[in-house]
This record gives C-alpha cells, structure tokens and sequence, in this order.
C-alpha cells in the first residue's frame, strides 16, 4: 500500500521539537496524546461539576500519572516516548513537566485526524511500531502497553477500547487509513472503526475494555481509586477580633474551586459571625497565628494550601494563578505581590523593594498569601511555634531543608495599610528591620515579640 503522508509543511502540527539521540537507535514509538491543562478550557464537559481549575487539574494528573507509566515501559524497552500536546507552548510545557526529549503539537482538525498526522508521521519517519494512548485512562500500565506492542507482531491495528464506545489506545505499524466517515466525538467511534478495518481486510488486536474519567461518576470512580483530595485549594485565614476586615478576605478567597477556612483565636466581636454568614468554614484554636495556621491546615480538604492574612484581599482569578504556578515537576511555594490601599509615593517605594526582595531573593512573606502543596507543607512540619516571624522560618525552612523553589505569581495582594498609616513607611520600615536584625544577632523571640507589639 501506498504511504499515506499528511502535508509535512503543515504550520498547525510542528515537527518534533527537540530529538533526543536515541531517536536513530530505537525503531518503536509510544505517542502520549493529551491536552496542556489551561483552567476553562481543559475538560470543558466536567466544569459544572469541578470548577474550572478542578477540570484543569483533573488533566493535569491524569496526563502525568499517564507520562509516568509511559517512562516505565521505556525503562524496560528500546521505544521513544513522544508527547503530543493540544494547547501549551514549548516553554510552558517543559516548566510543567520538565525537559522531554521529544515534544510535538497537534494538528488542527477533529480528533480522527489529529490521531491519523500523529501516528503517520511517526511511521513515515521510520518506526516499525507506533502506540498512541489518550491522557484520560487512570487504569493503564505497563503491562497492557506491552500488550499492545506485541500484538502489533501480527496485527496491522490495535485498539484499547473504551467503555464509552471509543478507544484510549491505538496501534500501527503501517500507515493504514482508518479514520474517514467516523462519527468522532459520539459511541459509535470504536464500532466504526471496527467496521472500517474489517472492510479493508485489516487484522484487528483489541485489548481490554477500561474506562475514562469523562463524567462525574467517573471523577468519583477516580477520586476513591486514587485517594485524590475533593478539593484543588483550601484558603486558610488566621482571625482575631477582625470584623472589619475578614468579610473582604473572605469574599476574595471565595471561588467555587475553594474551600475557605477561618482559623479564629478567640475573637469577641463579629468576626466568627461574618465569616460564617459568607460561607467559610470557622474553626475555634488556640491564639497565635502559627498555632492558627497549622489548625486550619489539619483539617483541610484542598490539595494545596494558600495562607491569607485576614486584612488582606487576593486578586481576581487567583486561583488560576496559584495553579500555575505549582504546574512544575520540582516542590514550589508560591506567593503573590505585595501592595497596600495606602496610597502614597513613599508607600509605593516600600512596595517596590519588597517586590524585588521576593523575586530576587525568594523571600515572601506572610502577607503576600503564601502557598504550597500540603504535602509539602506536613512534609516540613506546618509553621513553627514561634511568637514572631512563624512566615519567614517557615520560607527558610523550606528553602533550606526541603529543597523547595519560591516562584512569584504575577498578581499582587492588597493589605491593609492600617499599621503604615499609624506608623508610618519609614517607621514601620525601620520596625521590620530591626526584628530582623535581632533574629540575626540571636536575640529571644519572645523578646522581641514583645518589642514589636510594644512599638506598634
């Protein structure tokens, strides 16, 4: 037969991006077939029921437990692994996963034709074998990709099929057109299929029926298999006696992919009833805001954590922003930039050079709404219990210990400037410092807990 070639000068499909050197030795190909995870724009049909950055994050794992599986076969086997990504760019797709020897896109079109230029092209470049896998499919191993390639000794095409009615996995080892007048999209994909290669006189393997994460029973299915948390993010504010501030913290925190926790230390005005009249969960603990901190966070639902300040406002959109910025293969904390609602020339300066303290530096602090993944955060221990600066030991700790890169997102919180005004820029300045510098010629904490209250 003829080979069927898709335009190679094609501008909606690059070719490979980057080749490893094992590309001329290995003669079979395992494509891995997925979206970048963009929030509102990834796993569209699962956002009434997980939110936007909940559907986001849904194919964020499902592809990197696939990717992982997929380097295993190859640990095992002489086979290129290819990733074939809709969406994303070359930058942002390494910042996610790291460095892949070979990165594709995919070409524009319905999904039949997409899947035909991604397996064509690997087969016109001289592989013997090509197994593409979908992203969607949180039960495939190693073992049912090594079936797939065996069976391509004495098949021309093989299937995984799906309980849907279409196929996670698709096999050749010559370029055999199987696609026109498929109904893609709808059940009938694999009975299709079927029918085509059989009106072509094609030897067909296919392999066990497995089913996608496509609905939310099957998120549900997924979430118990895997012990997935229910929630992307839980908020976490520290209160205490902050009536006139904690409704702005909390209706900035609010976001469908949230849950919003007040830790509150024994307030005795509004505060425990405004939290609760916005729909924040309030837990009663111990006053100190590590004390605090740490108890909201043990009874957190969320995969990551984000410290909020209750004088504090997060931007619009935050929660996008927070997701990525932790899409990285290394331990990140994230925190945002600093500003305040007073608004002078001086206090703008101050905003500057705490600005350029983070992001050189890699030195948040707490009223920059810090943020981690959980496991991150038990694996170091939670907040010291320190009266002061429980933020910056924290930052130092993970910096230090864990091996946990600070990365900035773009946004900026906005802090009550309440302190600045009373003391002013340069004062409370000098204050900040000097707490600094005590903890660095080794004076008390408590010592200094005590200067600062005293001084503010």
């Amino acid at each position: 037969m003829k080979k069927l070639r898709p335009p190679s000068t094609s501008p909606s499909r690059p070719k490979t991006l980057f080749t490893g050197n094992c590309m001329a030795a290995a003669r079979d190909r395992l494509i891995i077939f997925g979206r970048y995870p963009v929030p509102g724009k990834t796993k569209t049909r699962l956002i009434p029921a997980l939110g936007p950055v909940g559907a986001a994050n849904l194919q964020r794992r499902l592809t990197e437990k696939t990717l992982l599986t997929a380097k295993k076969f190859a640990a095992r086997h002489k086979v290129v692994i290819e990733c074939c990504f809709e969406g994303g760019t070359p930058r942002k797709v390494k910042d996610w996963l790291g460095s892949i020897s070979n990165l594709s896109f995919q070409q524009a079109g319905d999904l039949g034709r997409r899947i035909r230029s991604a397996l064509f092209d690997a087969l016109n470049e001289g592989n013997k074998r090509v197994v593409l896998v979908g992203t969607d499919i949180p039960g495939i191993t190693v073992e049912i990709i090594e079936q797939a390639f065996a069976a391509l000794h004495n098949h021309d095409v093989v299937l995984g099929p799906s309980t849907d009615g279409g196929f996670w996995l698709m096999g050749l080892k010559r370029p055999v057109d199987v696609f026109e007048g498929v109904d893609w999209g709808s059940p009938r994909v694999l009975a299709q299929t079927l029918a085509l290669a059989r009106k072509m006189g094609l030897a067909v393997c296919l392999l066990e029926f497995l089913w996608d994460v496509d609905t939310p029973e099957d998120v549900k299915k997924w979430r118990v298999q895997e012990s997935v948390p229910e929630t992307f993010l839980t908020v976490v504010i520290p209160a205490l006696n902050e009536e006139n501030y904690i409704h702005r913290a909390v209706l900035s925190a609010t976001d469908r992919d949230t849950e919003v926790i007040v830790a509150d230390g024994g307030s005795i005005d509004g505060t425990v009833r405004l939290a609760e009249s916005l729909g924040a969960r309030v837990i009663h603990c111990t006053r100190g805001r590590a004390r605090q901190q740490n108890c909201g966070a043990a009874v957190a639902k969320g995969e990551n954590l984000l410290f909020l300040h209750a004088d504090t406002r997060l931007p619009e959109g935050y929660v996008s922003q927070v997701f990525e910025t932790l899409m990285t293969p290394w331990p990140v904390m994230g925190a945002f930039r600093f500003k305040t609602d007073f608004r002078t020339p001086l206090m703008r300066l101050v905003e500057w050079v705490t600005h350029l303290r983070s992001t050189y530096l890699r030195r948040p602090y707490g009223d920059q709404a810090i943020f981690m993944k959980k496991s991150i955060f038990e694996k170091a221990g939670g907040f010291p219990a320190v009266p002061i600066a429980e933020d910056l030991f924290l930052v130092r700790h993970l910096s230090k210990h864990e091996n946990v890169q600070v990365a900035m997102a773009p946004g900026a919180v906005v802090t009550s400037g309440r302190r600045w005004k009373t003391l002013g820029p340069l004062k409370t300045t000098w204050i900040n410092q000097l707490m600094l510098m005590g903890m660095a010629m080794g004076i008390s904490l408590d010592t200094l807990s005590r200067l600062y209250k005293r001084s503010s």
